[in-house]
C-alpha cells in the first residue's frame, strides 16, 4: 500500500517527519526516502530499502545528513520515492500512494510524442512516480497538472508535493480510495495517511481532504486549489486488516470497527442456529484479535490468545520474498500455550483469507499442539477478486486466491457468473465452498463475514466504500 507524512513550519521539522513517517511502516514494506527543503540548501532526498530492516533503522541518522523547515517521508510498497523533478513548473519533490496500471499506454500517449523521455529501470520497467510527475508537468500549474494526471491514470494517486518555497501540495486520489488528513499545530502544519501519525507529535485535526480535493499547505494556512467531488470509494479493506488499531478514517475508528465486525458475526451466527459448541474464541494475531474480542463478547464465549505471535526478530514487513521462508517463517513466530489449546475446541478468527497458506499452517500447528476441534472465521467476506486499485504489499494472481481457485475446481468458469452466491453463506453454492475450503485447510467449520455485514460495521453507506476486492463491483 504505502504511507506518506509531510511537514511545513517555521522551524526545522526533519525529527517531526522522521517521527511520523515511520509511523506509517505498518504501510509498506519495500522501500523509504525522505525529502526536505531548507533556504540554505535548497531540496534534498535520501531512499533506502526497507526489504530486510525497519524505516528507522535506515534513517536514524537523517538528521546529520539532512536539514529544512519543510519536509516529507514515504513508506512505499512500489518503486523508490520520492523523487527531486526539475520541470516547467520548477524544482519539486514528490511522491504518491495508490498504482499506475497503464504505465505503457500514458508514456507512448503523452511522453514520446513530444521526444520526452523516462529513466528505466532494470527489464525496462518505468519508476511510477516519475511517469507521475512527468504527467503533472505537462500542463501550466500543479492543480491542472494533478487533475489531468489523475484523470487519465488507470488506478489511484494520492499525491504529496513539497516545493521549493517550502509549501506542500497534497491531492487526495479522485475516488477517496486513501485518506489524506492535515493537522495543525503552533508555526507548522502536517499531512499524514495516518492522522495518530501528526496527533503524537502535537499536531491537532484540522481537515481532512475529500475525493480529488487539492490543497497547498502553509505553516500558516491552507488553500484549497481544487474543491472535492461528490463520488467517494473509501477502501473497505482499510477497516478489517491494513488500517492500525488507532487509525480514524472518515470519522471511523479501526479498532471500534473491528469489535462490532465481530459482534455483528457473533449475531447473525446465533440468530440462524449455526454457533458451534467451543471452549474458547481466539484472533490470529494480530489483526483478527479485535475482531475476536468482539464475537467472543456478543456469543458470551471466553477470548483466550491460545498462541502467541513472536515478533521482535520477525516482523510483518520484514517476510522472506520466497513463498516457502515466509510459510517457514510464519509457522516459527506461532507460539502455543498448551494448556488452552490441549483437547479444546477452538475458533479463530482471522481478518481474511486469501490464498489459505498460512492458514493451513497454523492449522496443523494447532492440531500438533493436541486441538481437539479448529473452527475459523474470517472477519471478511471472501476474496473473489484482485485489487486493482491498490499497490498492496504482495499483489495476489486471481488464480492464487482460494474462494475463486475452489469455485473454479467446484464449477469451473460458470461458478465466476455466481460470485454473489458463493459469497452468501445462506446458499447451496455458498456452502459448497465453505465445506470445500474447510477441508482443504483442515477446519471443523468455515464462515465468512458478509459484505453488508462489514458495511454495517463501518457504518457508511455502501454507496462510499470500494468492495471491490469482495464482490467484483466497481
Amino acid at each position: 500500500m504505502g504511507g506518506y507524512f509531510a511537514v511545513t513550519s517555521e522551524r526545522d521539522c526533519l525529527s517531526d517527519v522522521f517521527f511520523g513517517t515511520d509511523y506509517h511502516s505498518h504501510l509498506g514494506t519495500s522501500n523509504a526516502g525522505m525529502a526536505a527543503w531548507s533556504r540554505e540548501d535548497g531540496l534534498q532526498r535520501e531512499i533506502h530499502s526497507i526489504k530486510t530492516a525497519p524505516f528507522r533503522t535506515k534513517f536514524a541518522s537523517i538528521m546529520d545528513s539532512m536539514r529544512g523547515t519543510a519536509a516529507m517521508g514515504i513508506i512505499s510498497d512500489s518503486d523508490p520515492q520520492p523523487l527531486l523533478i526539475r520541470s516547467r513548473l520548477g524544482c519539486f519533490a514528490v511522491g504518491f500512494t495508490g498504482i499506475i496500471r497503464n504505465s505503457d499506454e500514458l508514456v507512448e500517449k503523452y511522453i514520446l510524442p513530444d521526444r520526452g523521455h523516462l529513466d528505466a529501470m532494470g527489464g525496462g520497467k518505468i519508476n511510477s512516480t516519475e511517469l507521475l510527475a512527468s504527467l503533472i508537468s505537462l500542463k501550466d500549474t500543479f492543480t491542472e497538472g494533478i487533475v489531468f494526471a489523475q484523470e487519465v491514470i488507470d488506478g489511484t494517486a494520492c499525491v504529496v508535493i513539497l516545493r521549493e518555497d517550502g509549501s506542500i501540495i497534497a491531492a487526495r486520489d479522485r475516488f477517496g480510495r486513501l485518506p489524506v488528513h492535515i493537522g495543525c499545530a503552533e508555526g507548522a502544519r502536517a499531512v499524514s495517511f495516518e492522522a495518530f501519525a501528526y496527533q503524537k507529535l502535537g499536531f491537532a485535526d484540522e481537515y481532512e481532504l475529500g475525493p480529488g480535493e487539492i490543497a497547498e499547505i502553509y505553516p500558516d494556512r491552507i488553500g484549497i486549489l481544487s474543491k472535492a467531488r461528490s463520488e467517494k470509494k473509501l477502501c473497505a479493506f482499510l477497516f478489517s486488516y491494513y488500517g492500525y488499531p488507532t487509525s480514524t478514517y472518515e470519522g471511523v475508528n479501526v479498532e471500534m470497527m473491528r469489535y462490532a465486525n465481530g459482534r455483528i458475526m457473533a449475531e447473525n451466527e446465533m440468530k440462524n442456529g449455526d454457533l458451534p459448541e467451543i471452549d474458547y474464541i481466539g484472533g490470529v494475531p494480530d489483526s483478527g484479535t479485535p475482531h475476536a474480542i468482539g464475537y467472543a463478547a456478543a456469543a458470551g464465549i471466553p477470548f483466550a490468545r491460545a498462541f502467541i505471535k513472536y515478533t521482535p526478530t520477525w516482523a510483518r514487513s520484514f517476510m522472506p520474498d520466497n513463498q516457502s521462508d515466509r510459510n517457514r517463517v510464519a509457522r516459527m513466530k506461532q507460539l502455543p500455550i498448551r494448556e488452552l489449546i490441549e483437547g479444546k475446541k477452538l475458533m479463530f478468527v482471522d481478518d481474511s483469507i486469501v490464498r489459505g497458506t498460512q492458514m493451513r499452517e497454523t492449522v496443523e500447528f494447532l492440531y500438533e499442539n493436541g486441538a481437539k476441534q479448529v473452527h475459523m472465521r474470517s472477519a471478511s467476506p471472501p476474496i473473489m477478486c484482485s485489487c486493482k486499485y491498490l499497490n498492496f504489499s504482495r499483489q495476489t494472481d486471481e488464480k492464487e486466491l482460494i474462494a475463486r481457485r475452489v469455485i473454479l475446481s467446484l464449477e469451473g468458469e460458470e461458478g465466476l457468473s455466481h460470485l454473489d452466491e458463493y459469497s452468501d453463506g445462506a446458499t447451496e453454492r455458498g456452502q459448497k465452498l465453505r465445506r470445500a475450503i474447510s477441508e482443504e485447510l483442515g477446519f471443523d467449520s468455515l464462515d465468512f463475514q458478509s459484505v453488508d455485514g462489514i458495511v454495517r460495521a463501518i457504518g457508511m453507506e455502501k454507496c462510499e466504500l470500494c468492495t471491490y476486492c469482495w464482490d467484483g463491483k466497481e
